[in-house]
């Protein structure tokens, strides 16, 4: 018998190791086994078992009534999952094994992470442990009042510390909805609404945060008699010393200047992405984010800068280079995007002085190295590939004649400019990926939750590997479609995933277009291997590559590999590969029009 994983935290599964569930039928087994889950490792005294599978009406054999009910639990677990032992019964399980114990476990380590100073570090744990809940704790026990209820107040607890880790991380735009509701529901907790007033200061919304506070204070005295506690009153003195005026960011420094525009959706995971970014920033001047399309290098790359802003007074600037289908044009490109049309020439008088430069210059560059030349500037370039060899003469342009400027790229392959720190933006793992699906689902069909099919949510996550814009494109099927239906389809996935938002490009409104713009990218030769790779559903060796795809496949191999088209994946002992999927897997749907490649792009990998 396979390994079995315990789900308690909602209603109560048993899974394999490969994710397909345990048919566990009966409200009764399921409120044995979720006894035993609860006290995985440890026996179980008959009594009581007997007590919390049903309640106050045992039947008049208990003990038998309780035999015949572990006979059945093992007959679906298998023999040796339930031991018998003296007095009781026990779940062969370690305590990891439960979702609800690897709750707490990442719970403690999120916490201490916190305490320790690296909010980074907790909010990556408390993430995990959260997306474990899929609903009430132990909801299969007849009686689980008092149970239950000390569990929702430890997840309650998990999303403080969660809050207080995002604040740390200058994210209180992003907690502030969830903030919110969490002290709609809970109004006399003070924890909470102290973490709600300090998100709007942070946001520097302030005069919100005086009304929240008055708010409170009353509810407090009218429901409790009391006043606010010690560090209520403590920050609303400090709200009051603020006024009207701005808030400074982290640091002391005022909000510093850009066209970093705001997220109209939320952002979820990738908090240590965020965190190893910010610290590539502070050692390297270009930084580039690699990865397929739709894996979120975009929208990562905005959330990065975001947290590096209050360090950057030139300011954090955006451009979009993907509309660009010149690459002379990059230069005059990135010069709009910045805003250099006119500019402020630093180290001239203690006002600076401000000069009609498209006056002064004709020429791009010039004008850009000028307005660069303010300290401390990060400049993103983002969708860098199909016009990488201008972007990269540019960018080291730039790095030369600016030193105070840093550049963060996002790509499908590598500028290949000295000094360029290459940053893989790997697929999303599961947990975050439920998440992801979970959020965007729910704004497309109102009342959506994967914990209502986990097993088909989970399925199109794992077979979308990941990849975020994959996950939202599925999302927005939910309108018409459910969980199980859109699963049972991706095997045609290019003719189900197009429902993007009108409002992005064209080559990110469908998978097709995806995968289309990549390929477009690609020389004959690239092409040809990537067309005869496709035979290899899992991946293969080097050896296997070469002898499919002929003499061209080593340098075309590494083309791929730039191209972020082919993982090349290290095996952990060298006589064995170990072939990793890809962000599209083979499939027999139809070629797009217009070419002769795979119905779906392979990405596989080529173990080095």
């Amino acid at each position: 018998m396979d390994p079995v994983r315990y789900r308690i935290l909602g209603t109560t599964q048993a899974l394999r190791t490969d994710g397909t569930v345990v048919s566990v039928g009966g409200a009764r087994l399921r409120a044995l086994l979720t006894v035993l889950a609860l006290r995985a490792g440890r026996t179980v005294p008959v009594g009581l078992l007997v007590d919390e599978v049903w309640g106050g009406d045992p039947p008049a054999d208990a003990p038998g009534a309780l035999q015949a009910l572990v006979g059945r639990l093992r007959r679906a677990l298998g023999a040796e999952a339930v031991a018998s032992a003296e007095g009781g019964y026990r779940l062969t399980a370690a305590p990891d094994d439960v979702d609800l114990h690897r709750f707490e476990r990442l719970a403690g380590e999120g916490t201490r992470a916190l305490t320790d100073g690296d909010p980074a570090k907790a909010a990556v744990a408390l993430d995990d442990a959260l997306a474990l809940w899929r609903g009430p704790a132990l909801a299969d026990l007849p009686d689980r009042t008092a149970e239950a209820a000390r569990w929702g107040t430890r997840r309650l607890d998990v999303l403080r510390a969660r809050h207080g880790a995002a604040l740390a991380l200058g994210q209180a735009e992003q907690s502030l909805p969830e903030l919110t509701a969490l002290c709609d529901s809970h109004p006399l907790d003070e924890p909470l609404q102290t973490l709600r007033l300090r998100a709007l200061r942070d946001a520097g919304r302030t005069a919100e945060a005086l009304d929240a506070y008055e708010d409170v204070r009353r509810l407090l005295a009218d429901r409790l008699g009391t006043d606010p506690g010690t560090e209520l009153r403590s920050l609303h003195a400090e709200l009051l010393s603020l006024g009207d005026s701005p808030v400074p960011a982290p640091g002391g420094e005022a909000q510093p200047v850009g066209n970093l525009r705001a997220r109209l959706t939320s952002f979820i995971g990738r908090e240590a992405d965020i965190e190893t970014i910010r610290g590539d920033l502070t050692t390297a001047r270009l930084v580039t984010l690699l990865g397929p399309g739709g894996a979120g290098k975009t929208r990562l790359s905005q959330e990065a800068a975001e947290s590096v802003r209050h360090t950057m007074p030139g300011g954090v600037w955006l451009a979009e280079l993907a509309p660009v289908d010149d690459p002379a044009a990059v230069p005059e490109a990135v010069l709009t995007a910045v805003g250099a049309r006119e500019t402020v020439l630093y180290g001239a008088g203690a006002e600076g002085i401000r000069a009609a430069v498209a006056d002064r210059h004709d020429n791009p560059v010039e004008r850009l190295a000028e307005h660069c030349s303010r300290p401390r500037m990060l400049l993103i370039l983002d969708n860098c590939e199909h016009v990488a060899d201008a972007t990269a003469r540019l960018t080291e342009e730039l790095l030369e004649r600016c030193p105070g400027l840093t550049v963060l790229a996002t790509s499908r392959e590598p500028l290949g400019v000295p000094g360029e720190l290459l940053r893989p933006v790997e697929p999303l793992p599961e947990p975050v990926a439920l998440r992801l699906l979970a959020d965007r689902g729910a704004a497309a069909r109102p009342g959506f939750r994967t914990e209502d099919d986990p097993e088909a949510c989970a399925e199109i996550c794992r077979r979308l590997d990941g990849l975020p814009l994959a996950i939202e494109l599925a999302a927005a099927r939910l309108r018409m479609l459910t969980p199980r239906q859109i699963a049972d389809r991706l095997d045609d996935r290019f003719r189900l995933l197009t429902s993007g938002s009108r409002t992005v490009l064209p080559r990110q409104q469908t998978l097709r277009a995806v995968v289309d713009w990549s390929w477009d990218l690609l020389d004959e030769d690239e092409r040809d291997v990537l067309r005869r790779l496709s035979v290899f559903a899992g991946g293969c060796d080097l050896r296997a590559a070469e002898a499919v795809c002929g003499p061209v496949a080593l340098e075309a191999l590494g083309s791929l590999v730039d191209r972020s088209l082919v993982v090349a994946a290290r095996p952990a002992t060298p006589p064995t590969a170990r072939c990793a999927t890809g962000c599209w897997r083979p499939s027999p749907s139809t070629p797009p029009s217009g070419s002769t490649r795979p119905g779906n792009a392979p990405r596989p990998s080529v173990p080095t």
